[in-house]
């Protein structure tokens, strides 16, 4: 039985196998989400999204890159970026993009990240990619209910397309626990 693909490419001791075969899925993962949101109109290509294909295609044998923990630690991000700006009183204030970073951007922000951190490290699911989710949405970027589900519609869109890719190139992640 032949070795994974990504095995093979990396037996090559040169770089850029892996890193066009990272670069690639990375492209197909991002894009289907891409043309999902402009099928639905919503958003469902937001930056956090990035470094989560990263993950699944560059090092798919760390636990962080593991389908409960991108999961976990996106909806994570989500509710604590919910709470933390309707806790600091920033639902319907133009984003901080937009009106301008303030303290309380800068308190829902930093506050929504260290909650989402102190959870996601409390369950032993760490998926770093969740700090910018909870940035997103505590910065009110995208906040209402609509964009919110989008964003959570293209998390489980890309984690299980990325992890049948895997799957399917023969590539072994790291099992859940």
């Amino acid at each position: 039985m032949k070795p994974p693909l990504l095995e093979r490419l990396k037996a090559r001791r040169t770089m850029l196998g892996p890193a066009v075969y990272a670069a690639v899925l990375s492209l197909v993962l991002l894009a289907l989400s891409g043309v999902a949101g402009l099928a639905l109109h919503l958003p469902w290509l937001f930056p956090s999204l990035g470094p989560t294909v990263m993950l699944f295609f560059e090092s798919p044998d760390q636990p962080s890159s593991r389908p409960a923990n991108t999961l976990v630690g996106h909806l994570t991000g989500l509710v604590m970026g919910v709470l933390c700006l309707y806790a600091v009183g920033l639902k319907g204030s133009p984003p901080a993009p937009v009106g301008g970073l303030s303290v309380a951007y800068v308190a829902a922000g930093a506050l929504s990240v260290a909650l989402t951190t102190l959870l996601l490290t409390w369950l032993r699911k760490p998926h770093p990619p969740a700090g910018a989710t909870t940035l997103i949405v505590s910065l009110g970027i995208l906040t209402t209910p609509p964009e919110l589900l989008s964003m959570a519609g293209a998390v489980v869109l890309i984690t299980a397309a990325g992890w049948g890719l895997n799957l399917l190139l023969g590539t072994k992640p790291v099992p859940a626990k």
